[in-house]
Parts: C-alpha cells; structure tokens; sequence
C-alpha cells in the first residue's frame, strides 16, 4: 500500500514519541551531557574537523576513481569484441559479488601478508598519506566502479542509437563519438543515480575504521573511548553524517535542475528539497504552450 506524504510524518512523529516515552519510562534516570553533544556540533575540535575533511576527501577521490572505471567498465560491457566484455562482466561479478569489508581487509592486511604490495606512505606537497588511506581509496574506489559500470551502461544504451550513427557518418571515430556526442548526453541520466552512489560513498567511508584511518566515525569512536560518552558522541557523529548527506543532496538537487533545463519531457525545475529528503510532491507543473499546441 502506497503512504501518502502526511502519513509518513505521523508515523516518523509516532516512533519519535514512542522512542521519548520510552526513555523516559526507563527505572533508570536518562543522563544525557548536552554540553558534550552540543560542543562536538557547533565548536568541533581540530580532531573532529580533521576527520571531517578527510571522509570529504576520501569520498571524493574515490567517487572519482569508481566514475572513470565504471566508463571503461562499460564500454566494455557494450563492446563487440570478447574479451573486453568478458573482462567488464568479471570485475563486476567479483566486487558486486563479495562485501566491501572483505575487500576493504583483503587489500590492505591481504596484499602486505604475502608481500604483494606493502601500502608505504607516500608525500605529496608536504602532507603525508598513508597506506592504510590509500588501500582504502583503492578499494572504495574499485568497489564504486563495479556499481558505475551499470550505471553508465544504462545511461549509454538509453541514448538513441542514430546519434552514434550520425557521428559516424560525420567521420568521427568511436572514441570521439562516445566523447563528443553520446557521453554529454547521457550525462543527464547519469547524474541522478551517480549523486545517490556519492551519497553512499560519504557514508561508506565509515568502513575504514578497520584499517585504523582516523575519518569521520573512528574519530568519534576514538572520542567517546576518552570521554565515556558513547550516547552523544554517536549520536554527534550521526549529526555530522547527515549534515554531509543533507549538503551533498542540495548540490545533487542544483545539478539535476541544471542538467534539465532545455531537456525534451522534463520538468525545467528539478525535485526539490521537501521530495528529495522527505517524499513530499508539490503541486503539478502547469503545461506549456509548446506541449499544448496542436491538442483539442
């Protein structure tokens, strides 16, 4: 059965009070330090924003590394030749097929166990990068390819096949014809399902706090070890979570508008922030001239 947007709110409303009826049911007094909650918000320390920044740039780089293999990933899943495909088909069934945490654990203490690759830190402008981000850049970034793969796949295949015909036709070469005319336009299709991957991503990076890289979530857990405050600082580092989702979801929302404006049957507008986050509809477009003519 399909819940209408209000009905949704009165159950989120009903579970809230649930959840502060039972607290405060509990024989036991709720202890609840504001002060440490509220501070890990509003004055974070270097330790928290440091952690910040690297989930952000952990996220990035590997959303990066995922979206260009997904592109080779998927011209060889669309290829008329074998091995190209067989290849693509391979890699996604291996990082489709198995946990990120595994492989998360296999590239880094796997691969320096039998002394494959031993990760060592390198030095880029003076900051140092260590082998346990970089096993996991490497891992976040192969699994999100495997994902990408299909997405881009997808997004290709949507794309009428006269518009790689006409390019042909034009003497444009297949590389050139997948950069210059099919790729610019399934970027459109593309956008939204890569913008949900990111949003994952962000919260993935919570993953790397078995290789020992001090992100987002380690940093917390770190801190709730110091100060024996596991309620609020779990409940902080949701906080900051959700801020980057919320962040992340505002850009996606701008870049969706963006890419539909001008598009043959989409809206000029995008979804907004209210049916994004929460599933509510606004009221609908009124049509335009251009679809209206010619009807009676």
């Amino acid at each position: 059965m399909t819940r209408t947007p209000r009905s949704r709110l009165v159950l989120a409303g009903a579970l809230v009070c649930l959840l502060f009826l039972a607290a405060c049911s509990s024989s036991k007094p709720v202890k609840f330090n504001s002060d440490a909650f509220f501070d890990a918000i509003f004055q974070p320390d270097q330790f928290i924003i440091n952690g910040l920044i690297l989930t952000v740039l952990i996220s990035v780089i590997s959303q990066i590394i995922g979206i260009f293999l997904g592109i080779f990933g998927a011209l060889g899943k669309i290829s008329r030749r074998r091995v190209p495909r067989y290849l693509a088909n391979a890699y996604i069934w291996v990082f489709r097929g198995t946990p990120l945490l595994v492989q998360l654990v296999f590239f880094y203490f796997g691969l320096s166990a039998i002394h494959i690759f031993n990760w060592p830190d390198i030095t880029i402008a003076g900051f140092t990068i260590t082998g346990a981000i970089q096993a996991g850049i490497f891992a976040l970034g192969i699994n999100e390819g495997a994902y990408m793969t299909e997405i881009i796949r997808a997004g290709i295949l949507a794309i009428d096949p006269g518009q790689m015909e006409a390019a042909k036709s034009l003497g444009m070469t297949y590389g050139q014809s997948m950069r210059r005319i099919v790729l610019p336009q399934a970027a459109r299709i593309i956008v939204p399902p890569l913008g949900n991957e990111f949003n994952n991503m962000l919260k993935t990076t919570a993953l790397l706090f078995v290789l020992g890289i001090q992100e987002l979530y380690n940093t917390f857990v770190i801190k709730q070890g110091n100060n024996f405050l596991p309620f609020e600082m779990y409940l902080a580092c949701a906080v900051w979570f959700l801020l980057l989702t919320t962040i992340w979801g505002v850009f996606q929302s701008w870049i969706e508008r963006r890419l539909s404006k001008g598009a043959p049957g989409t809206q000029q507008q995008g979804p907004g922030l209210a049916q994004r986050f929460f599933g509510l509809r606004g009221s609908a477009p009124a049509p335009d001239a251009a679809s209206t003519a010619g009807t009676h």
